[in-house]
């Protein structure tokens, strides 16, 4: 739901409540939804992906970041929802096996999500995930192509790599192992192009990095900064 994310993030301030945004979606149609039932689905799935709450911190991070490079939304969008929604957690792994130049359909997905979930979803539900996660994967950048899928190398940036590594810190990595999370496998970047990411993070104020003598020091004073927080809703 990248269009709907942007077109929301850029209708509430910053500050913007819960009620906020849920005033926006179903008052002033910022989604541009034809009707009420439609703006409805869409403020329950966009809290559902993102959490819209200051209080969150996976939601509050992403705010922190957003605005730094508007091609690093996607990726961004992408780790976040990931993070909570667990049906495009199960098909993470069939997009990080999947090399460059090579079809992904949305069948491959919908078998991931039985693997991950077996006889809890019908087959018609299936398709229908299946056909949600190869278009999620689509605009994050990890796929191209209409009908015809093809796996291509995603844009990652500052932003994004500081943001995976948060996650990794909230999931309890420490040190090297951050670079070894999902979240930043999810970046599709080798480790080495990581650390310099991390390193112009860390020059921008949004983590703190220090990498020296085979040492990797990885904290979050700003991301963290002056007032509690939960994981989720």
């Amino acid at each position: 739901m990248l269009v709907e994310l942007r077109l929301l993030l850029s209708a509430c301030s910053v500050s913007a409540t819960l009620e906020d945004y849920r005033t926006a979606v179903l008052d002033h149609n910022a989604l541009m939804k034809k009707t009420t039932a439609a703006r409805k689905e869409s403020f329950r799935r966009l809290r559902e992906f993102y959490a819209l709450n200051l209080q969150t911190l996976l939601f509050r991070a992403l705010l922190d970041l957003w605005n730094d490079d508007v091609q690093s939304q996607p990726m961004l969008a992408l780790v976040c929802a990931t993070a909570r929604d667990p049906l495009l957690r199960a098909t993470a792994d069939l997009i990080l096996a999947t090399p460059v130049g090579k079809d992904v359909t949305s069948h491959m997905f919908a078998d991931a999500v039985h693997t991950s979930f077996p006889n809890r979803y019908s087959p018609g539900v299936l398709a229908g995930i299946g056909r949600r996660a190869a278009s999620s994967w689509q605009q994050s950048g990890h796929l191209q192509g209409r009908l015809h899928k093809i796996r291509t190398q995603a844009h990652v940036a500052p932003a994004s790599l500081a943001y995976a590594l948060f996650l990794g810190y909230l999931c309890g990595a420490r040190g090297e192992a951050l670079f070894q999370t999902l979240w930043c496998q999810l970046l599709d970047a080798p480790i080495h192009t990581l650390h310099d990411l991390a390193l112009i993070a860390s020059q921008r104020g949004w983590i703190d990095y220090r990498h020296a003598g085979g040492i990797t020091e990885v904290e979050f004073r700003y991301l963290l900064r002056g007032r509690q927080y939960t994981l989720s809703v």
